[in-house]
């Protein structure tokens, strides 16, 4: 019997999960069906509970994470801390359980790309819900210290309270060089735009990354950290593959081979 699996947002006709998703089952020999389902504004509980009348799990994108937060039944301790949600799973029982791979799927990512989280001075661009689910697994790799910078600075500090040592919170404009790694957790390229952060902070760092994705590895956000300076620029498509597989091992208990996954879909593990 075929399984039915979805990722749901908006947008989403961009999003390469089917495919990941797909390329996995293939290589397990699994039966599922995955799609894509655009969430009207404020139609996410009524919208998710449509699916799972059939769906059996979905993954959950820009603007949802805080939504899907909600409205699952049970947590995952990553979920719980970031309070936020990726990924929903219809359990036996018919509950819906929430968890969130994002951010283990981004520390890894960074460990195939060689860059070392220990030590490093880290700044995250935005304070939502991509922001607070890569909190807790990059401070488990301990580095010296996590900079949350947002235009709204209050939004910023709510996640130093939230988090504690070693993340700081502060306003867009209060941000000056001096970073390792600057990670753009914004949605701002999907809509073609960068966060309004100084050139020189990009020129200082040693490697910029964008939690987002375009074809072709290239963001605005990454295109733009090159242009200032910063060394080495990637974007989240590596992150997608890593967070597709612990999703996939989630819902059908076997880890697929992300390896082969991104050798297909252009990451440079």
């Amino acid at each position: 019997m075929t399984s039915r699996y979805a990722v749901l947002g908006n947008p989403v006709a961009h999003s390469l999960s089917p495919d990941i998703h797909a390329f996995f089952a293939k290589g397990l020999h699994d039966d599922i069906e995955y799609g894509r389902i655009l969430v009207p504004e404020g139609g996410f509980e009524r919208t998710a509970r449509e699916f799972f009348k059939q769906g059996s799990g979905c993954n959950i994108t820009v603007p949802c994470k805080g939504d899907a937060f909600r409205f699952a039944d049970s947590l995952s301790d990553f979920a719980r801390t970031a309070q936020a949600v990726n990924t929903l799973k219809r359990m036996d029982d018919g509950s819906i359980y929430g968890d969130n791979t994002d951010g283990r799927g981004f520390a890894a990512d960074l460990k195939e790309k060689g860059i070392a989280v220990k030590g490093a001075r880290i700044l995250i661009l935005g304070a939502g819900g991509a922001a607070r689910g890569i909190l807790k697994p990059l401070i488990d790799e301990d580095p010296s210290s996590i900079t949350v910078a947002n235009r709204t600075a209050a939004k910023a500090r709510a996640l130093e309270e939230l988090f504690g040592e070693p993340v700081r919170g502060e306003g867009l404009s209060e941000v000056r060089g001096g970073y390792d790694i600057v990670i753009n957790a914004t949605s701002a390229s999907l809509s073609g735009s960068v966060p309004e952060v100084s050139r020189d902070v990009l020129a200082g760092s040693a490697c910029a990354c964008d939690l987002m994705y375009r074809p072709g590895g290239h963001t605005v956000f990454t295109d733009f950290a090159v242009k200032c300076g910063c060394p080495r620029a990637f974007d989240g498509l590596g992150m997608l593959v890593m967070q597709a597989a612990l999703s996939y091992e989630l819902w059908r208990g076997r880890m697929p081979d992300y390896q082969a996954a991104f050798r297909r879909f252009g990451g440079d593990a």
